[in-house]
């Protein structure tokens, strides 16, 4: 039987630990090795070798790292400063690492946020920000009409914050709940849209971001599994690339127009 063979980034991105491009820079920088040899890029892994970055092998660094993904209560803030706010989400997990939220949920919301100590991924989550799904489950003070269905896929225009809303998926579900997949991350953004149309939010959760789902109790939380983790870094390798063929598509049509 043939052994199988995996190119080093791939390697690297399906282990969870980066993306494909993360390893690439990894790699060239004479970071990753093979059974204690420097690989060439484009160099393929066997199942039986031992992989490490800055010495230490993937599956040990890996296992040091925490994903979590929490289901907030109503009344916690996603803080890190625990000597400002009581109610503050680090007090409340009571964790035994050090960890931090990953984005924010606001104080009268409930649902999804992720946690960890992984820095590298923080960072990709939130320069991809504006590149992925979040979906939330609201319930407003008063029957929910087709026109308001319609004007928040639209795009509202939110004068306080001088932004238009995206376009985004929004289906009713009941006669006062609805729910809504964005694509943004503005401050309290589902709350002022249905503000603009006179309506109130009487409740709001969130309950998937990217392809994680929300499937644990109120107030606990449950480990990422490797496949989630493996799916999430391949979204932000994509997200970074789109976000950097975006980049030099302005940059270029910026050029354009100066030589005009």
């Amino acid at each position: 039987m043939e052994e199988k063979l995996t190119r080093l980034n791939k390697y690297l991105s399906e282990t969870g630990y980066c993306s494909r491009r993360e390893a690439d820079r990894l790699i060239d920088a004479g970071r990753v090795t093979i059974n204690g040899m420097v690989p060439e890029m484009g160099t393929k892994v066997k199942e039986n070798d031992v992989v490490e970055v800055d010495g230490k092998s993937i599956a040990e660094r890996k296992s040091d790292f925490v994903y979590l993904a929490f289901n907030k209560p109503v009344g916690i803030v996603c803080t890190t400063d625990t000597r400002v706010e009581k109610n503050n989400i680090i007090d409340f997990l009571k964790y035994p690492k050090r960890i931090f939220p990953i984005g924010r949920l606001d104080k009268p919301s409930e649902g999804l946020i992720f946690l960890t100590d992984d820095g590298d991924i923080v960072n990709k989550i939130l320069r991809a920000s504006n590149n992925h799904e979040k979906e939330y489950v609201v319930t407003v003070d008063k029957p929910i009409s087709q026109t308001f269905i319609k004007r928040m896929a639209g795009g509202i225009h939110l004068a306080d914050l001088d932004k238009t809303t995206n376009p985004c998926f929004v289906e009713k579900i009941d006669s006062l709940t609805f729910r809504i997949i964005l694509t943004q991350g503005l401050n309290r953004q589902i709350r002022r849209m249905c503000e603009y149309l006179t309506y109130e939010v009487t409740s709001l959760k969130r309950i998937r971001i990217m392809n994680v789902e929300l499937n644990v109790p109120v107030g606990e939380y449950r480990e990422f599994t490797a496949e989630e983790l493996k799916t999430l870094n391949s979204l932000l390798e994509d997200s970074d690339k789109n976000h950097k063929e975006k980049s030099a598509a302005k940059k270029i049509h910026s050029v354009s127009r100066r030589k005009r």
